[in-house]
């Protein structure tokens, strides 16, 4: 007979696990849930990955509900968390010292010192030399977390998943998840010419520089070009992935602030990700899944499942 103990542990593994490395089981509808079961850590030595969330929606344009996110995605990967994530055929745990830092703590009454409290939020984690994996809330919070790693690194190339641009012409100083990507490649944040994004369904006359591969491109030319387009523009840069949920079709992911018809099923958002390993990535994040439109978890599934891929890619970044 199996020892219950030797099976399961002793539960709530976010506190409890003696190592940060490997996987270990706990059942899926039970304990602390921690982003993949992961320890809850402040503590940065030796760490390679820290999961952050980040509980902000004051920049929609459309519904609220993003703010929830971390919790609904950190939720939703416990049943993702008992085996080797597929279709990698590694265990990111072997290699990789993985913690879940909490969520990034900011005043919601006072949203114009936002960027200010991410940058800070941020700062012990780099300098570190901790690679960030970010949680959202809406997409603006990608935007202080890109000027933080802009500080360390230069000018980062973007590999931006969505449905929508997020560059559309703006005044310094506001607050939009529409907008931020056009504020960072004006000011330096992001190199644009070195930058691709896929899946857009939205019109925008101006591109910036960047490199759109908008829906029915994708849609035409498949995954096999989008990565080789994708390899060709980054090469070895320092990059950053984002991925808005809303890259998906309302059909795989109903639970998010700004849906848009004619997206792309998880599978093809696992393939794309998966013919990304070896790149040079020093960051990256899931946004805008919003629980209260979501349906049986269908989002926030779906948001821990990119997110365990983003885990896997930055394993192969130091095994290539």
């Amino acid at each position: 007979m199996v020892d219950t103990f030797e099976q399961y542990g002793m539960g709530d593994l976010a506190f409890t696990r003696e190592s940060n490395l490997g996987t270990q089981v706990e059942a899926m509808y039970a304990g602390a849930t921690s982003f993949l079961r992961r320890r809850y850590s402040r503590d940065l030595t030796d760490v390679d990955v820290a999961v952050i969330g980040v509980p902000f929606d004051l920049a929609t344009s459309n519904r609220p509900g993003a703010r929830f996110g971390p919790r609904a995605v950190r939720a939703a990967s416990a049943q993702l968390s008992w085996a080797r994530p597929w279709p990698w055929r590694h265990d990111p745990f072997i290699s990789l010292n993985v913690i879940d830092y909490g969520d990034c703590v900011f005043d919601p009454g006072l949203p114009q010192n936002f960027v200010e409290d991410v940058c800070r939020w941020y700062q012990p984690i780099l300098a570190a030399d901790v690679i960030p994996l970010t949680i959202g809330g809406d997409h603006f919070v990608t935007y202080p977390i890109l000027k933080s790693l802009a500080g360390k690194h230069g000018p980062i190339s973007l590999i931006h998943f969505d449905a929508h641009c997020d560059t559309w012409p703006d005044k310094k100083g506001r607050i939009d998840h529409g907008t931020m990507f056009y504020h960072a490649a004006n000011e330096g944040i992001v190199d644009a010419k070195h930058s691709v994004q896929l899946g857009m369904r939205t019109v925008n006359e101006h591109d910036l520089g960047y490199t759109v591969l908008d829906a029915l491109w994708l849609h035409s030319h498949g995954v096999d070009k989008a990565i080789e387009q994708i390899r060709t523009t980054v090469a070895d840069r320092p990059c950053y992935i984002t991925f808005d949920i809303d890259f998906l079709d309302p059909s795989c992911a109903p639970g998010t602030g700004t849906p848009v018809c004619g997206g792309f099923d998880t599978i093809t958002a696992i393939k794309l990700l998966h013919g990304l390993q070896g790149l040079n990535l020093i960051g990256c994040d899931v946004v805008e899944v919003a629980p209260p439109y979501d349906h049986a978890e269908i989002t926030a599934l779906a948001g821990a499942t990119m997110a365990t891929n983003l885990v896997c890619l930055l394993a192969s970044r130091q095994k290539i």
